[in-house]
This record gives C-alpha cells, sequence and structure tokens, in this order.
C-alpha cells in the first residue's frame, strides 16, 4: 500500500468529489493519506475527514504562509489538541519558514518555535515547509534535535541538503518535481540518496506532475511519482514501494499504534 505523506483532501478543490478521488486514489495502490493543517480552522475539519475515512490521517499544526494576529492564541490551542491526542493524529505540521512570503520572519520563527518545542513534548514528527530557508531551519533542528524526527515536504535541494536533514533524523517528501526534466539537481539527489530517508508525496491540489499542469494534482499521482523515482535510482518498483512503505511507519508510527490504529 502506497501512501501520499502530504494532501490538502481538506480544501475546497476536493470538496464536491472527495469519495471519487479517494476511490481513484486506492485503484491507483495509494490506500492511505496524511492530510497536514494549514491553519487552526481547519483542525476540526479533519478530526471529522479521519472519522469518515479510517486510512486518511492528518497533522496539526499552522502554515507559515497563513500566520495572523492570533498566532498565540492558535499556539495554545494547538498545546492543548495535542494535549488531548485526537483519533487519527500522527505529526505536527505543516509549519517551517519561508523567505519568499510576506509574513514577517520574525513571527515566522517565533511560530516555528513553539510548535517544534509541542512536537519535541509529545513525542511527534513534524511535518517541515521550507522554501530559501534549509540553512536556518537546518540551524534550528540541530539546537533543538526533536527526537520524533519527521519529514521534509516537498524536498527540491541538492544531494549535500538532503543528508544534513537526514543526520537529524528527517526523511524527504519526494513529489512530483522530479518529474521534470530541468530539475536536475533534486533528480540526481535522489537518486542517489539512501532508499530508507525517502517518502512520497503530491501537495495536491497543486504540484502538479510534468505533463499536468493547469490541472489539479490528486494522490493517485503518487504511483507516477513512485514509477520515476524507480527510474531515476534504478531500482525494482515493487521493492522500492515496500521499501518506502516502512520508511512510512517508521517515520508515523501512529498510523499503526495510536488511538485510532485498527
Amino acid at each position: 500500500m502506497l501512501t501520499d505523506t502530504h494532501v490538502h483532501l481538506d480544501l475546497p478543490e476536493y470538496a464536491d468529489d472527495l469519495s471519487a478521488v479517494l476511490t481513484a486514489s486506492c485503484a491507483a495502490g495509494v490506500a492511505r493519506w496524511i492530510v497536514p493543517a494549514v491553519n487552526a480552522s481547519a483542525w476540526p475539519r479533519l478530526v471529522q475527514l479521519h472519522q469518515q475515512h479510517r486510512n486518511l490521517f492528518y497533522a496539526l499544526g499552522l502554515h507559515p504562509w497563513f500566520l495572523a494576529d492570533d498566532d498565540a492564541a492558535a499556539l495554545r490551542a494547538l498545546a492543548s489538541w495535542l494535549e488531548r491526542q485526537p483519533p487519527g493524529l500522527v505529526a505536527v505540521g505543516e509549519c517551517g519558514l519561508d523567505s519568499k512570503v510576506a509574513v514577517p520572519m520574525a513571527r515566522q520563527w517565533q511560530a516555528l518555535e513553539q510548535q517544534v518545542a509541542l512536537a519535541c513534548q509529545y513525542h511527534l514528527p513534524l511535518i517541515l515547509h521550507s522554501r530559501g530557508s534549509h540553512e536556518p531551519l537546518l540551524g534550528m533542528l540541530r539546537r533543538r534535535r526533536p527526537p520524533a524526527g519527521g519529514v521534509l515536504h516537498g524536498f527540491s535541494g541538492s544531494r549535500q541538503q538532503a543528508e544534513q536533514f537526514i543526520e537529524l533524523g528527517f526523511a524527504l517528501g519526494i513529489g512530483g518535481v522530479i518529474t521534470y526534466p530541468r530539475a536536475q539537481k533534486t533528480r540526481r539527489a535522489v537518486a542517489a540518496l539512501p532508499a530508507q530517508w525517502l517518502l512520497l508525496e503530491t501537495d495536491g491540489p497543486t504540484m502538479p506532475l510534468a505533463g499536468y499542469q493547469g490541472q489539479r494534482n490528486t494522490p493517485a499521482q503518487v504511483a507516477a511519482v513512485l514509477a520515476e523515482l524507480a527510474q531515476l535510482r534504478q531500482d525494482d518498483p515493487p521493492q522500492l514501494a515496500k521499501q518506502i512503505a516502512d520508511n512510512v511507519v517508521r517515520i508515523f508510527p501512529r498510523l499503526l499504534t495510536g488511538p485510532s490504529a485498527e
């Protein structure tokens, strides 16, 4: 069973046909999904989605794009949610740093530091967003050393950058970027990295694969990402799929052992 470890199934782009999207995903062999929150208003909806779809899990957090004046209240609420350990919760996130948006970096840092502290307190993995911020993010992770590690989502960097995150216990979320021939740096990196630290994702509804520009991205496309990854690595696709399935439950153990495990 393949897992889309990062897909925003709670967004309006899926509201009209979510069941059909999940059915098509299962038909493609992608039968489990992790949905990271982007803001506090999304959290109740994620719990509801887990109740409706037993293989849909989620993370709770605050995305750096959507931080606002009520961040302090949202972070207090996040601590309360994590203390309750609601069914389906597997990680903290999506959180991180983004140098390309207008949200002040001081605000991003404050929110990230507190979310990392909560992940450490509750021994939950982190789902990290990083754009133009790998070096400061790595520095923070070296200071904090989150015990449950996590995943750097949407990896599009170099082998050297990837290895630094791996050293800190963070897997790499591999998505549609590797299907673009122009992404040579990232394609070379994923071909050389240890398979034990790779996960698959779409980041749907955005980040379409090559040839699908302008179309809604869906979790069924994880199968195409796997095929491209296997080709780049010259790996046997079923063996690579098995290794990545093992990686998923190692990075997100609550998929099997949390209060929602069935």
